[in-house]
């Protein structure tokens, strides 16, 4: 590990302008085996957030670190080097509508360099029985719910054994057991395989389930970046505002 970069994600004064400014000055860090959640209302840069940690966007300014190292200037084959260790989880599911299930996160498997052929169809198991969806193997993706789609989309991710795993919006047109129960898997891979990650979320029911830290996204800027257990006593107006309306949509 590069001592000058002690955490395993972190952006230092990242700015990112697009037609208005997106990011503006933003500063977060994630530990290794942490989780972080970023939230706010749409549009305020958290999924472009994603896309600078998966090298798919670059900052104006500032520094982008992933896997304790500095990705920030990095070439298309370096980038891959780094997204065998960090992987992303789409909102959609990004799952292959011709293959099954079980092929679907074959296809992620065969990616592995100690890949065997062997005991394939073994580990496509045990991770359809991880995500909780050992019955669905021979399905097609149209077969099965949003939520499910999800699910199988993490197993595929969890196929190619990241170090850390980015989650956009995963409990998203979701019901509440679905969204309970994705909940419930990202916890048990956080305290089972020790998984890095960071969740994009409304969802402040599963912010509280799953993450450690939290980073509050309003006009691009970090307005409140610290545990999950303090955003109660934040005294930004917005975020007043914001955990007032949750509360109100709960009652």
């Amino acid at each position: 590990m590069d001592e000058s970069f002690p955490h395993y994600i972190e952006f230092r004064h990242v700015n990112k302008t697009f037609d208005r400014p997106v990011l503006a000055d933003v500063n977060f860090h994630v530990d290794a085996g942490e989780t972080l959640a970023i939230i706010g209302r749409s549009g305020v840069g958290k999924s472009v957030s994603l896309a600078h940690i998966m090298g798919f966007l670059k900052p104006d300014d500032g520094q982008v670190i992933v896997a304790h190292t500095d990705i920030t200037n990095f070439d298309e084959a370096e980038l891959r080097r780094i997204r065998k260790k960090v992987t992303m989880v789409f909102q959609s599911g990004a799952l292959f509508d011709s293959l099954t299930i079980a092929e679907n996160i074959l296809f992620s498997l065969e990616l592995r360099e100690d890949y065997n052929e062997e005991n394939k169809d073994e580990v496509v198991r045990g991770l359809l029985e991880m995500v909780d969806l050992a019955d669905y193997r021979d399905y097609y993706p149209a077969d099965i719910s949003t939520g499910f789609k999800r699910a199988v989309a993490i197993a595929r991710a969890l196929a190619a054994q990241p170090e850390c795993i980015l989650y956009d919006e995963p409990t998203t047109m979701v019901d509440p057991i679905m969204s309970e129960r994705l909940g419930n898997l990202m916890l048990r891979l956080k305290d089972k395989l020790k998984l890095t990650s960071i969740v994009v979320t409304h969802d402040l029911d599963l912010m509280r389930k799953v993450a450690d830290q939290v980073m509050f996204l309003f006009e691009g800027k970090a307005i409140y970046f610290g545990p999950v257990s303090e955003l109660d006593k934040a005294e930004h107006p917005h975020i007043k505002e914001f955990l007032a309306m949750d509360r109100l949509e709960m009652v």
